[in-house]
């Protein structure tokens, strides 16, 4: 069976432009399914499959930013590049700002973009996989499923996790008796590390110990200005 090429969505108005730097890239082995206007790239990606979108900002109908934004809603961890003459700070961090992963300004090196494009698909395919293999934990005497946030003992179910006592077990299992940073932890859960965030995470990690105590063989350790380890004696 011959292997799916990554899908590109590229919105770009000139048309000059947009065909030669699609033709560069099915040359390296990416389907490119190239838009004119806003409107019309979010007509196709509400259609289709992308793997990666491309857009100018300056476009009829609608512009990238906006066009941006309705993509974020559908999708919002797909990858997404702006491609811009518009070069005024204020424009770069617009664009950051509505979630951009790399914004290049107009005119680029179209070997600089391919490799931009290679290494940030390869890191969300190692991330994509990374989660496929690990989802099923064994802690002790308990079976943990993130996919289903379930905590089993016995093969009975004792608790149906929420989403953040959940990605918190996860990331404490991947860390299985080493140390899970606190920054680390609060960053990727809560999306920074204040104080107040800390304080929140102190009530989920207290609500975990709870879940977990009746298998003394678990401890979930304050490791003081660190973090925590999910201690699990075998």
């Amino acid at each position: 069976m011959e292997e799916r090429k990554p899908k590109i969505l590229l919105a770009e108005d000139d048309t000059n432009l947009g065909m030669v730097l699609k033709n560069y890239l099915e040359l390296n082995d990416y389907d490119v399914e190239l838009c004119r206007d806003g409107i019309l790239a979010l007509a196709a990606f509400r259609r289709d499959k992308f793997d990666i979108c491309l857009l100018d900002i300056m476009m009829p109908n609608m512009d990238g930013f906006k066009l941006a934004e309705e993509i974020r809603d559908v999708d919002p961890d797909i990858p997404l590049f702006f491609l811009s003459a518009k070069t005024m700070k204020e424009d770069i961090i617009q664009g950051y700002k509505l979630g951009a992963d790399d914004y290049i300004s107009k005119p680029f090196d179209s070997e600089l973009l391919l490799l931009k494009i290679k290494a940030i698909l390869k890191r969300n395919q190692e991330l994509n996989s990374k989660e496929e293999e690990q989802f099923e934990f064994q802690v002790g005497q308990y079976a943990f499923n993130s996919r289903l946030r379930t905590l089993t003992k016995g093969g009975e179910a004792t608790h149906t996790l929420s989403p953040k006592e959940n990605e918190l077990l996860h990331m404490l299992c991947e860390h299985k008796n080493d140390l899970l940073p606190r920054e680390v932890a609060l960053k990727k859960i809560w999306g920074s590390d204040t104080y107040f965030n800390g304080r929140s995470m102190d009530v989920y990690i207290a609500k975990l110990r709870k879940y977990l105590k009746d298998d003394p063989n678990i401890e979930i350790v304050n490791i003081h200005g660190n973090g925590f380890r999910l201690v699990v004696k075998e």
